[in-house]
């Protein structure tokens, strides 16, 4: 039987060298079903001994695994990929339960995840380093790929089995130990994905869960036996982890907040970019990272795109993720929903036109639900909130833009650079957009370019906080670190002492 799935009810526990165990403390935090709005379960709030329990299980575990050869931990994740993949239902209703996106939504994004695994089940292939012979006369040299102990990972509510899968399985593959700390809001995959690596061979103490807000966060990017944090979230919080964290010696990688644009040029497919618009700014009701916030229309197609969108947003099937047919789940908690409801206000009273207002919208039988519209702007300006600030809700606006200059140099001045993307079918003006584009991820007729397992995700400017991306090599690469050793055989020594700086190559 399962530790936890959608009938599970009560308090979580905690996940600490291979078992479920109860937090130390009394606090705990509500988990809703966002559409009925009814607490489902609870999740404890970790304290600082909890955090140091986590710590501790995977500092004991760390020897072990490390010297567990990489191809044996390959076989660990290959059986894990499996049982994913068996579970696949189980943890796509669990998703939808606690998170509100749709059933298919959430398999797609287990799938990514399940790419991750994928990719880091190659490990023995990618910890192999360098190696050159005769640097020097008789001298070789080589470098070595080391883990480097326990590593955290912090993650988001809005992708509670993706994100986690873009961190631990890279850094486990690698020969280090994780201490997981997932979004409470949505805590019960990340303990089913820690019950499915016990059984697929991983060793208690390899990767732990722990639940929790400020006081587990805090307690897990100060603790002295913690030597990478990894992190995805809001901008503010990435930069109060990373400077955090990197004050107390460790490494960083902190994927922050965006505000990722859509460029319309007046050749792109009208139907195809409306149609990959909608899809990017109101899929999983825009609590995406990754999705199309604000689109900029070039020239003459900025009239007929707004009417474009706005009709076939309108019709958009709004309603309980588990429900067939629906193409938009609520939003994560009554307050964000509240929240991304104000904004439109503010949008409204800032001047921009609101073209489709979603802040009335109901699902009948569900009206405790944290449900709210597609909701569409246009003629925004740069200087108005609702442009500068992440929602990250189903609002979507437009800004006008003379020419593609324009529009790159819009772009550009935006603090964020997570992704973004360009409708156009002139190959001269995407070539000059990817080049010229200040912004991480890019995608060319490809509303929301997130990256195979085997390339990096990662973004720019205030949405990354740190040197090296998730998955792929600089995934490894971040959990591991590089030793470099130059040997020579005594009996190919030379005679006598030297006092320069060695030259080997001359």
């Amino acid at each position: 039987m399962s530790i936890v799935d959608t009938n599970t009810t009560g308090t979580l526990p905690l996940w600490i060298g291979g078992k479920a165990v109860a937090a130390s403390g009394t606090r705990t935090g509500d988990i809703t079903n966002p559409a009925t709005g009814a607490v489902i379960r609870k999740a404890p709030m970790a304290n600082k001994a909890d955090i140091d329990a986590a710590v501790r299980a995977a500092a004991q575990a760390f020897e072990q695994w490390r010297d567990t050869p990489p191809l044996r931990r390959a076989r660990v994740l290959t059986r894990f990929r499996e049982l994913l993949e068996a579970n696949r239902d189980q943890f796509a209703r669990l998703i939808t339960q606690e998170h509100g996106k749709i059933l298919a939504d959430a398999a797609g994004s287990l799938q990514r995840g399940i790419e991750v695994v994928e990719f880091a089940s190659g490990v023995p292939h990618l910890l192999k380093g360098e190696h050159a012979e005769d640097v020097g006369r008789a001298v070789d040299c080589h470098s070595m790929l080391q883990p480097l102990g326990v590593c955290a990972g912090i993650t988001p509510f809005n992708f509670p089995v993706m994100v986690p899968l873009w961190m631990f399985p890279v850094a486990i593959a690698c020969g280090n130990t994780f201490v997981l700390k997932p979004s409470e809001k949505d805590p019960s995959a990340s303990l089913r994905m820690a019950e499915l690596a016990t059984e697929a061979g991983l060793p208690d103490g390899v990767l732990n869960v722990v639940h929790g807000d400020k006081e587990a966060v805090d307690a897990l990017i100060e603790h002295p036996d913690v030597r990478a944090v990894s992190f995805v979230g809001s901008t503010p919080i990435a930069r109060y982890v990373y400077e955090t964290a990197s004050r107390n010696g460790k490494r960083v990688q902190a994927l922050g907040g965006a505000k990722n644009h859509a460029v319309v040029l007046p050749d792109a497919d009208l139907e195809f970019a409306t149609d990959a618009v909608i899809g990017a700014a109101y899929g999983s009701a825009g609590e995406r990272c990754m999705a199309i916030s604000a689109v900029v229309a070039v020239g003459a197609i900025g009239d007929k795109l707004v009417d474009s969108i706005r009709d076939k947003a309108a019709k958009l099937p709004v309603g309980p993720g588990d429900q067939g047919g629906v193409e938009m789940g609520p939003l994560i908690t009554r307050a964000h929903r509240d929240k991304v409801k104000a904004y439109v206000d503010t949008g409204v009273a800032e001047g921009a036109t609101l073209v489709l207002d979603g802040r009335a919208f109901e699902v009948s039988g569900r009206e405790q639900g944290f449900f709210i519209g597609p909701t569409l702007f246009d003629k925004v300006r740069p200087d108005m909130t609702v442009y500068k600030d992440e929602i990250f809700g189903p609002v979507l606006v437009v800004l006008r833009a003379e020419s593609l200059d324009d529009a790159i140099d819009l772009i550009n001045r935006n603090p964020y650079g997570n992704g973004t993307a360009i409708f156009t079918r002139s190959g001269g003006a995407a070539r000059r957009f990817q080049n010229e584009i200040e912004v991480g991820m890019v995608g060319i007729n490809v509303p929301i370019p997130v990256p195979m397992a085997f390339f990096s995700f990662g973004g720019w400017k205030n949405s990354l906080f740190g040197d090296l991306h998730v998955h792929g090599m600089e995934g490894v690469y971040f959990y591991t670190r590089t030793k470099v050793i130059t040997t020579r055989w005594t009996e190919d020594r030379p005679v006598g002492s030297s006092f320069v700086m060695p030259t080997l190559g001359r």
